[in-house]
């Protein structure tokens, strides 16, 4: 049997994913959720969800990036680290199956009746369901123009700015220094921000805020069809913009808050 605190971060990690990227495909496959809100909060809901249910045993960070923030700005184990990140990793990779198990009939009818061949330039119309991309293809092929919108550079901050405002709840709710801290309903708070931010980011870069929702995902699409396009629409933006950037900001953030309530 694995640790508690490894099964905590495997299972918080697959709900959050799960709730998210169901989302996403009921909203791209069949149009069900109206509205980029709806999908934002049943991704802020789905967090919920997910640091209620494992927070007790592994402090539900979720995200590899909070995991690295936490080992550098707030005491936790740098011994466990690699543990975190291979449940949250895990989780993520099983969430998208489950996903793909779900709705991928849904799916291939949505390529079918909007001419889309997987894994061919334009699939990352229906590729987005799983990994991201920049801008937001909105179930739709990226063309020339919508793609000068949202440049490299832009992602880059986006996604940066994005898990730097996460961390900075994140470290601001949990801090014992903030008297006006939410306190049990912490997990409510936190869901209600990736809201919001999703709200506000997801046009640009689908907001991932998080490696491990974001690669995991883009790893099992790229295995399930859609081949190189996952990993080639947006060059080498798979790495840059959605794994290292959220990773330092979420870093910034947590020593932004652990400066605001001093913290060493």
């Amino acid at each position: 049997m694995p640790p508690k605190w490894f099964a905590s971060e495997l299972l918080g990690t697959f709900l959050l994913v799960f709730f998210g990227t169901g989302s996403v495909a009921t909203a791209v496959a069949l149009g069900a959720p109206v509205g980029l809100f709806q999908v934002a909060a049943v991704w802020g809901l789905g967090l919920s969800v997910a640091i209620f249910l494992t927070a007790h045993h592994s402090g539900a960070h979720l995200n590899p990036a909070i995991t690295l923030a936490f080992a550098a700005f707030g005491g936790f184990p740098k011994g466990r680290v690699p543990g975190y990140l291979a449940a949250q990793f895990t989780g993520a990779f099983l969430a998208a199956g489950a996903v793909y198990l779900l709705f991928g009939g849904s799916i291939a009818a949505f390529e079918d009746a909007h001419h889309i061949t997987r894994g061919a330039p334009g699939s990352e119309a229906s590729a987005m369901i799983f990994g991201e991309f920049f801008p937001n293809p909105d179930g739709s092929p990226l063309t020339e123009a919508a793609r000068e919108t949202v440049p490299h550079g832009t992602a880059l901050f986006a996604e940066f700015l994005g898990t730097l405002l996460l961390a900075l709840a994140i470290f601001g709710f949990t801090a014992r220094e903030n008297a006006s801290g939410p306190g049990a309903l912490t997990p409510l708070a936190i869901g209600i921000t990736l809201t919001a931010l999703i709200s506000i980011f997801a046009p640009l870069t689908q907001a991932g805020f998080n490696p491990a929702r974001d690669l995991s995902p883009r790893l099992f699409s790229s295995l399930a069809g859609w081949g190189k396009i996952p990993f080639g629409t947006n060059g080498i933006g798979w790495l840059s913009v959605y794994v290292l950037a959220p990773c330092a900001g979420a870093c910034c953030g947590a020593a932004i808050a652990n400066r605001l309530f001093g913290r060493e």
